[in-house]
């Protein structure tokens, strides 16, 4: 997010809520691992290229899935899930995360995270690279919810504003187009961002804070947790 012109991915506020929404675990070895595209765990090769430590990572399952053994037990409250997947928007060439619930709030084990291969090639992962991101949900919350589909024109108060705004928006993009020097000027309309900020969230997607861990990475305001 930092090298893109003029940091612009910063204007997206629901991309930086996601970006800070949850901890992230950095490796602590400098990986490469190789897959042949077969199916058996001896197809896919991983050497550890730098690092302290026992290296937390191997071919465990085949299909070219790329295991994290995580060293650490987590513990939640009653009712309360821990979602693991890959770090947010933060895609990685030639593997993907893999998504998983684990029910800690009784679970007495470790875990581990998983990585796929999309294809046969060579991949590493950096020292400090983000290798799992988690967070706690709810058990059940889902189940609350029911999806329907209403006509807009149901809520008139919602309506006039989505119309307003959408008015709006044609407008400056119209702006932009022709290079009117008022609206080339404002860059962009801020109209998620301003009323974010009257709403007062509990989250604090403003704040520019950064933990000792964060010192060496900045990318996106990503919250980090560095496992051994």
């Amino acid at each position: 997010m930092d090298a893109a012109h003029q940091k612009f991915p910063y204007r997206c506020l629901p991309l930086v809520i996601a970006n800070q929404y949850g901890w992230e675990i950095l490796s602590t070895h400098r990986v490469r691992a190789t897959w042949d595209g077969t199916s058996k765990p001896e197809g896919l090769y991983v050497e550890n290229l730098y690092g302290d430590g026992p290296l937390h990572c191997h071919s465990h399952f085949g299909e070219g899935v790329l295991t994290f053994q995580i060293p650490f037990i987590f513990k939640t409250p009653d009712g309360w899930n821990l979602m693991v997947r890959g770090p947010s928007n933060n895609p990685k060439d030639g593997i993907a995360a893999l998504d998983g619930i684990i029910e800690t709030d009784w679970a007495h084990s470790t875990f581990t995270m998983n990585w796929r291969f999309t294809r046969a090639c060579t991949i590493e992962f950096a020292i400090g690279e983000p290798i799992c991101l988690f967070f706690p949900i709810q058990r059940g919350v889902l189940e609350m919810f029911r999806g329907e589909f209403r006509m807009l024109e149901a809520d008139p108060e919602f309506e006039s504003k989505f119309r307003e705004w959408s008015v709006s928006r044609d407008r400056f993009l119209l702006g932009l187009e022709k290079g009117r020097p008022d609206v080339v000027a404002q860059g962009w309309q801020r109209d998620y961002m301003q009323t974010a900020r009257n709403k007062k969230p509990i989250a604090h997607p403003f704040a520019n804070e950064t933990s000792s861990t964060d010192l060496d990475r900045s990318d996106g305001n990503h919250n980090h947790l560095v496992n051994g």
